[in-house]
């Protein structure tokens, strides 16, 4: 249970707040001034203060201060009066985490701090990923929670330590150069060369050269001597990335280059010898492509020795808020925007999404949305490019027609308490309402 330090030196508001929170189902505990609050934070852990700004014996202000001295990791919710929301300001400039005005408006209180416990459980969650990147000795962040997520981790647990090639798939933007990086890193060549290619980026005569390199005068233009990628990456591992664009006159030549472990510069008689792991990156179905003819079967079973394969994000939409801040607080400190996180339709309408881009569309969607938001939080006006699609898809889902409006809010409560697992405190965070509103609503259903 979440323990709520209340500040204020109004005993009555005090007690009526500790009530209110209480039956939200939070641990609440007063302090009735400054100075009491402050010697009550040194003495025991809380999860949040909510701290007036006006008190008599020492004001919240300077309360703030002292608190975010001792603990500057936790988080205090201001109140303070209308017209002293200047002095909230500079609240928050030294570390509040958010202001309400008075008198309070409860809805927005409970919202408040369900916004702040879900930052706090995603950050939370991020740290724990990372402390489990750094146990398996993964070099690069891949972020998720998600069953399909941690079933790629311990592939890549097993498969880095090896000399084997591999295949990595997946479609465009799921993050396939992050996982063929986190393969060299986390192998024995870590500390030789990693390169990379993509070959759909080259023309065909060049590719040839880049792979392998030539001999000066071997082509026109070729004024020198020029080491191929393949020897730049030798005692190293190579990514070939967009393997599936590759010719199939290139494809003969790499075939060869596997099999004797050397390569041929362009215009040289010379084979040298090269020992490299490859790595080969597609967002085609290879084995396909073999069958049609596209790509050659035997450098097809050549490159997948082992195969890693990366789920999309609409298959994995639990990774999406954890995904989601991540980018938010990445993209806040580079834009100078203080965004604290996202409204409930805001996610809610991310969550739904279909991303065929995945994450990295995820990631320019969550960018946009910090440029252009127009309060603390990202809302979906703000994401009014996926508003429209979104729209379209829940008057697909719901095929509403000519029923009551009572009818329509019983059919979304039910099909959002649903897809949140029967969560009702996620399901009313969702919805934007109080679980106190959701469960007065389910009575009235009989779904109580």
């Amino acid at each position: 249970m979440k323990k709520i330090l209340v500040v204020d030196d109004d005993a009555a508001h005090g007690r009526m707040l500790k009530l209110l929170m209480a039956d939200w189902g939070f641990d609440v505990y007063l302090a009735d001034d400054g100075t009491t609050g402050v010697e009550m934070v040194k003495e025991q852990p809380f999860d949040m203060i909510l701290m007036d700004m006006k008190m008599v014996k020492m004001s919240g202000m300077e309360a703030l201060q002292l608190i975010k001295m001792y603990n500057p990791s936790l988080p205090v919710v201001i109140m303070t009066a209308y017209s002293s929301v200047q002095t909230a300001i500079k609240a928050l400039k030294i570390g509040a985490y958010d202001y309400l005005t008075k008198p309070l408006d409860f809805d927005k209180l409970k919202l408040t701090i369900d916004r702040l416990f879900e930052r706090i459980s995603l950050k939370t969650e991020n740290r724990d990923l990372k402390t489990r990147l750094k146990e398996k000795s993964l070099a690069h962040d891949i972020i998720g929670k998600s069953p399909a997520i941690l079933s790629l981790l311990d592939t890549i647990h097993m498969v880095a330590p090896t000399d084997a090639n591999v295949l990595v798939m997946g479609e465009s933007g799921t993050g396939k150069e992050l996982v063929s990086s986190a393969i060299h890193f986390n192998s024995s060549r870590k500390d030789q060369p990693y390169v990379r290619i993509n070959c759909a980026a080259i023309t065909e005569t060049l590719l040839e050269s880049e792979l392998f390199g030539h001999e000066k005068g071997s082509f026109t233009g070729a004024d020198k001597k020029r080491k191929g990628r393949f020897l730049l990456a030798d005692k190293g591992s190579i990514l070939l990335d967009e393997i599936g664009e590759m010719s199939i006159g290139m494809q003969v030549k790499l075939l060869r280059v596997i099999q004797e472990k050397e390569i041929t510069p362009v215009g040289s008689d010379q084979n040298i010898k090269t020992d490299v792991r490859i790595i080969a990156a597609t967002n085609k179905d290879l084995k396909k492509l073999s069958e049609k003819g596209g790509f050659r079967q035997d450098l097809y079973y050549r490159l997948n020795v082992v195969s890693v394969e990366i789920p999309p994000l609409r298959e994995r939409k639990e990774d999406i808020p954890t995904l989601a801040l991540h980018f938010l607080e990445l993209f806040s400190q580079k834009n100078k925007r203080d965004i604290k996180g996202f409204s409930p339709d805001a996610m809610d309408a991310m969550i739904r999404y279909e991303w065929e881009g995945n994450v990295r569309e995820l990631m320019n969607c969550v960018e946009r949305g910090v440029v252009l938001a127009r309060s603390d939080y990202i809302s979906i006006e703000d994401l009014a490019f996926i508003k429209a699609q979104i729209a379209d898809k829940m008057d697909v889902e719901t095929g509403f027609g000519n029923i009551r409006l009572s009818q329509i809010e019983e059919k979304a409560i039910l099909s959002t308490l649903e897809s949140a697992g029967g969560n009702k405190s996620e399901a009313s965070r969702r919805l934007g309402i109080t679980r106190k509103t959701l469960l007065k609503k389910l009575k009235q259903y009989g779904k109580s």
